[in-house]
């Protein structure tokens, strides 16, 4: 399901709901994990925003996890797993030199 306005087109302004609920602008905070950035939104993330991320982000990893965040990871080999993954451990999430398995 998507929430919200599409984006209007380049030759056309925003509107109030384009801002309130489309990624970048929906943002209600940004969080930093172990080099990950976390973007919690007003509602739930949609493709639509993962899209526009991985245009901002080039070469990096976008994952919408399972409760509509955005999450940016490094560049690297297969899926990103989410930071909020329960098979991640805190240690896991704090330490830059080990991976979940």
């Amino acid at each position: 399901m998507m929430a919200g306005a599409e984006l209007p087109k380049p030759d056309k302004p925003f509107s109030l709901d384009d801002w309130l609920h489309r990624w970048p602008a929906s943002v209600y905070a940004t969080e930093l994990h172990d080099g990950v950035l976390v973007f919690i939104g007003r509602d739930s993330f949609e493709l639509r925003d993962v899209e526009a991320a991985q245009r901002t982000y080039p070469g990096r990893r976008v994952l919408l996890d399972a409760s509509g965040r955005l999450e940016i990871h490094p560049a690297g080999e297969g899926p990103p797993i989410s930071i909020y993954h329960p098979t991640r451990s805190l240690w896991e999430a704090l330490s830059p030199t080990t991976s979940p398995a």
